[in-house]
């Protein structure tokens, strides 16, 4: 989501304890904070049929499924980072009494024009630091396509996912994500709606 910075370094230990008060979520990079606008009705719709289809699936297996209110922890080598992803499913969680996880298997980001260029290369080399994670999966709003990154031997691999009949595999979970269900009750904008959004965010 679209953000503004805070340009006052801060500890980790201080972002994480005025976190727990705050009235908004913050996300935090080496050192800077940054405030979290909130998601439209249709990215909240996206994200949430995400998390009911994995929680789903899920029930009963050691693996779960978390939503936007759970921080994930990544510590590449320049500095600590907590992002809110959309969705995660986590399979090693933290200890209870930890505000954040660690070791995602799956995280889900869903895209608008305001949050591509984050999604799409500073969280998603980020998030690619994370030993646990196999599967980053970035979701379209506009239109039902789904763009997924998946660990293999020589690093992520992306595959494509177009049309409402298509299924996501996730046997890294035995889960898998149909885009009919994933854009259920989603009514994507008109060509004219698109041209009115993409100028709205132009510089």
């Amino acid at each position: 989501m679209s953000s503004v910075p805070h340009f006052q370094p801060i500890s980790v230990r201080e972002y994480l304890e005025g976190e727990r008060n705050a009235k908004r979520k913050h996300e935090y990079l080496e050192g800077f904070v940054y405030a979290m606008a909130g998601g439209s009705n249709l990215h909240n719709r996206i994200a949430t049929n995400a998390t009911v289809l994995l929680g789903s699936q899920l029930r009963g297996r050691p693996c779960e499924v978390f939503n936007s209110d759970t921080k994930i922890r990544v510590q590449p080598a320049h500095g600590t980072r907590f992002y809110y992803p959309d969705a995660s499913v986590v399979c090693q969680p933290n200890p209870k009494d930890d505000v954040f996880h660690d070791s995602p298997v799956v995280i889900i980001e869903v895209v608008s024009e305001s949050t591509r260029r984050t999604d799409e290369y500073e969280k998603r080399e980020a998030y690619f630091s994370i030993e646990s994670l196999c599967v980053y999966i970035l979701v379209e709003q506009s239109a039902a396509i789904a763009l997924v990154y998946r660990r293999s031997n020589s690093g992520f691999v992306s595959e494509s996912f177009n049309g409402l009949d298509a299924l996501i595999p996730l046997p890294e979970i035995e889960c898998d994500i149909r885009l009919n269900e994933l854009y259920e009750k989603v009514t994507f904008p008109t060509a004219e709606q698109l041209r009115e959004q993409s100028q709205s965010y132009e510089p």
